[in-house]
């Protein structure tokens, strides 16, 4: 049932409010609470023991934290539920507000602010930042990607002022209706992860395995092949007719990129642009995912992706490390960028195969095993490895009609996976609708909230 409007509203002068309810007024934030800036510990105040620091990226409950020894005054401790401010950060992401999640002392660093002696509702505060965020990041300084905003201009920004009985009835209406978005978005985000799994799986069957009996029948294959041991302990069996070969012999050469000082932006129709490794996508290729070369900086024409470049990132997190796809299509004047290959593959093999290969759990065996790093988060692979990896090859028509099968089946996979990333994506729209229209007093809650506290009762 939608939720009612109140009785009359007013104009509250201000951009991100629009009309309120006619009772409400309005006060800056600077009059609601105080903001702490964290502080600035140095590499050296780093290490393994003491207590954890709060970063940009531990905001998102990123479990990658410094530790220090250093003492500091109180001011500049949270605890699970604290009301945080990250002031310096990403759009959409680590800019903006967050209760703190994590148990036990931690101390705050710069780039967030701790919000303190606040004489409102602590949640009602938390979702009234929250719908302004966006407004928030229309002021904030910096570049597409990371901005930032002073603790001024923050507290500057107006707000709404009213009973205290509201403000709880709006904490709790939100409280209560994101939790059951974030439940359903939790869901269908479970559904890709099996989906990718029985995509991966799939794939791995098919070009480990071969094809289905009524798929290898319908191709004009032999639906029912004996197997024989690979000689590979993690490979197995294999078709009796296949080989087991490096990946040398299927593949010509492999070039690497150049990485130049790119801007942040993506290159217009007449000017170069370079790869980012986000290009590169578990078999596709998104050729938006690229940065301008400046003007002034020569492009190196040579290194000029192409229709039917097999792709494979040498570096990135564990985790993403060795992803690769096949070129199919391409806008003019993108160069392959530094930390990635370009594989050129033998006449004698099915390009199509070797990407479904590598997509392939017996590929990512092989990749996880020679990735190499000094850090977490960036490992790499070097041609020498790569050229190392074993493939199981059969005949060139079967590769063909192998990745003609994976091309169908995995299709459908991914039509499902899109349609339900647009139903979340309609659902996180939602959610930013609502959370905006309760704070901004678009919607009465007061009823609905009795109604739900009755409903319990």
């Amino acid at each position: 049932m939608k939720a009612p409007s109140y009785p009359t509203y007013k104009d509250s002068g201000i951009e991100w409010l629009g009309l309120i309810p006619a009772h409400w007024a309005r006060k800056p934030l600077k009059h609601v609470a105080k903001f702490v800036n964290g502080l600035a510990f140095s590499t050296d105040e780093w290490g393994s023991e003491g207590t954890p620091i709060i970063r940009i990226g531990n905001l998102n409950r990123g479990e990658d934290f410094n530790f220090t020894t250093r003492e500091v005054p109180e001011e500049y401790h949270a605890y699970e539920g604290d009301l945080l401010f990250g002031w310096s950060g990403n759009r959409g992401t680590s800019f903006g507000p967050f209760l703190w999640w994590r148990e036990g002392r931690h101390f705050v660093n710069q780039h967030i602010f701790k919000v303190a002696d606040y004489i409102v509702d602590r949640n009602w505060l938390y979702w009234t930042l929250r719908a302004a965020t966006n407004y928030v990041e229309q002021l904030a300084h910096g570049i597409i990607g990371m901005v930032h905003i002073t603790r001024s201009e923050l507290g500057a920004i107006p707000v709404p002022d009213i009973p205290p009985v509201e403000q709880q009835a709006i904490a709790d209406f939100l409280d209560r209706e994101t939790a059951k978005i974030d439940a359903l978005v939790g869901k269908k985000e479970r559904l890709i992860e099996l989906l990718q799994e029985k995509r991966t799986a799939l794939i791995t069957h098919t070009v480990t395995k071969g094809l289905p009996a009524a798929a290898a029948a319908q191709a004009g294959l032999d639906p029912d092949v004996p197997m024989k041991d690979s000689g590979i302990e993690w490979l197995g069996q294999i078709p009796a007719h296949w080989e087991t070969l490096r990946l040398r012999r299927a593949v010509g050469s492999i070039e690497q990129g150049w990485s130049p000082v790119a801007e942040d932006r993506t290159a217009e129709d007449d000017e170069w642009g370079v790869i980012k490794l986000s290009a590169i996508q578990d078999g596709r290729f998104v050729q938006h995912e690229h940065k301008a070369l400046p003007v002034g900086v020569e492009a190196r024409p040579q290194l000029e992706i192409r229709i039917g470049d097999i792709l494979l990132t040498r570096g990135n997190t564990p985790q993403l490390v060795g992803d690769v796809c096949l070129v199919k299509q391409t806008r003019r004047r993108l160069m392959l960028s530094d930390l990635v290959y370009r594989l050129l593959a033998d006449p004698l093999a099915e390009k199509r195969y070797l990407v479904y290969w590598l997509l392939s759990r017996a590929g990512r065996i092989q990749i996880e095993a020679d990735a190499r790093g000094s850090s977490l988060s960036m490992v790499k692979l070097s041609q020498g490895h790569i050229r190392d990896w074993h493939v199981a090859m059969p005949p060139l028509p079967e590769q063909k009609a192998i990745a003609d099968f994976l091309d169908r089946e995995t299709a459908k996979i991914d039509a499902l996976i899109t349609k339900i990333r647009e139903a979340i994506e309609r659902l996180k729209e939602y959610r930013t609708a609502l959370i905006s229209a309760a704070v901004t007093g678009k919607i009465d809650v007061r009823g609905e909230v009795a109604l739900a506290g009755a409903e319990r009762s």
